[in-house]
């Protein structure tokens, strides 16, 4: 809205009645209290840096030079951060003066609390050389703008007051380069001068802007870096959610398989053995045969769902193993082609498995295939699965046929999938997940 107050000193400016308001004090207040922040950061880079001003002296060497300028450096690049970051801190609530706007750290958090991790993290992130670099910016342009800032002020007030100056015959006067001798000659400056006086507290102001952005610009985490915290933290957090959601898997696998499962195969059995000593067409006999058999189906439908979560021969044997058992399985006449050298890490393993049981049960399904073939290699870092059937083709995500929910269980471990099912097919389905860490053909 037109009436809020501006955010910055920058949009201040810009307004109406601008010298009316309290922005130019705040920006006074901002330029002189930069005067002990710059002192305070000045004396231990000077210090640091010393070995750069013996390298530009007359008698050093060229070898002395070259060594004193490498050892300046390393050590405003070791011992300058220490210095800095507080005071980078210090800057950022500074900022308010002239900048309401928030101002975020670009620090990252250390993984843990010890003092080796949190010097390691500021070491070798952005942010701590760009503060550096900001206080070094500082140490070297503060001093300069300033003095032209006060020349400037001197200069102004020395023409308003030349005339009265001059009255009392104590001319000539320099003002700048020109040097007026009378009070009448000193006029026409002193006129110029009043003139100026209005735009006096604009000059501080600017002055004030620009260093407010150089800080937002070195002091701040850029969107960039934001952005890439977050993806980290967002990797981090799904890479924690895929091992949780696998474990979980892995519990109810093991708890249907161990405990439901091997009570209703004890039930099976019972019913097996009262089947038998029942009277052949009694009725009882009759129910015992129809539970008998209920039973058998309900184990049958158990084991399904047991191996459905997590089959069992993919944990003591591998994928390799359980391909072969998922081409058994299969309505399909599968062949199956593996070339892995060792057992992919554990979150690779189980997701391509799920994904080659994907493809078959979508081609069994939807695509009409008779034949399919299942080819598994394990190279460059990457284990790529190739599902391809003899079907009519035209699989499509959007029609349902189960690929995107795939493609979802591809990307959570940052792996690709990729479809090729012309009208009339054949369909190849090409996955690739990326394992490089573990895997045995680098060695």
């Amino acid at each position: 809205m037109p009436n809020d107050p501006p955010p910055t000193l920058l949009a201040a400016i810009g307004r109406r009645g601008f010298l009316l308001t309290a922005w130019p004090w705040r920006a006074v207040g901002f330029l002189l209290s930069t005067v002990p922040v710059v002192l305070t950061a000045g004396m231990p880079l000077v210090l640091l840096g010393l070995p750069w001003l013996l390298a530009v002296s007359p008698d050093a060497t060229l070898g002395e030079r070259a060594f004193l300028g490498v050892l300046g450096a390393l050590l405003i690049a070791g011992l300058g951060p220490p210095a800095t970051i507080p005071l980078a801190w210090l800057e950022r609530r500074r900022l308010r003066l002239v900048d309401a706007r928030p101002t975020r750290s670009g620090h990252r958090r250390p993984p843990d609390r010890g003092f080796g991790s949190w010097l390691r993290t500021r070491y070798t992130e952005p942010a701590t050389w760009r503060e550096l670099g900001y206080f070094l910016l500082l140490a070297v342009v503060v001093p300069v703008v300033y003095t032209a800032l006060l020349s400037a002020l001197v200069f102004l007030l020395g023409a308003i007051t030349s005339p009265l100056i001059l009255l009392g015959g104590d001319g000539p006067m320099a003002l700048g380069p020109v040097k007026v001798a009378t009070a009448e000659a000193a006029l026409p400056y002193a006129i110029a001068g009043l003139a100026l006086l209005p735009a006096l507290p604009y000059l501080p102001a600017l002055i004030a802007v620009a260093h407010a952005v150089l800080a937002r610009a070195l002091l701040q985490s850029g969107s960039g870096e934001r952005l890439q915290a977050e993806l980290v933290e967002v990797a981090r957090s799904r890479a924690r959610l895929v091992d949780a959601f696998e474990a979980e898997r892995r519990r109810i696998e093991r708890d249907l398989h161990d405990g439901a499962q091997q009570r209703l195969l004890s039930l099976t059995m019972k019913l097996g053995i009262a089947r038998v000593d029942l009277p052949p067409g009694s009725p009882a006999a009759g129910s015992v045969a129809d539970a008998h058999q209920e039973a058998k189906q309900l184990m049958t439908e158990l084991r399904e769902l047991v191996h459905g979560i997590h089959p069992r021969v993919l944990t003591d044997r591998g994928l390799e193993a359980a391909l072969g058992e998922l081409a058994d399985r299969s309505p399909l006449a599968v062949t199956v082609e593996a070339d892995l050298p060792g057992r992919p890490p554990r979150q690779v393993e189980s997701t391509a498995y799920f994904a080659a049981a994907e493809a078959l049960t979508n081609a069994a399904k939807h695509s009409g295939a008779g034949r399919a073939g299942v080819a598994a290699r394990w190279a460059g870092g990457v284990l790529t699965l190739e599902i391809t059937d003899d079907g009519a083709g035209g699989a499509d995500p959007g029609r349902g046929t189960g690929l995107t929910g795939l493609a979802d269980r591809v990307a959570v471990i940052d792996g690709r999938l990729l479809v090729s099912s012309p009208a009339g097919g054949p369909t190849l389905v090409r996955v690739e997940l990326p394992c490089g860490l573990n895997d045995p053909s680098s060695g």
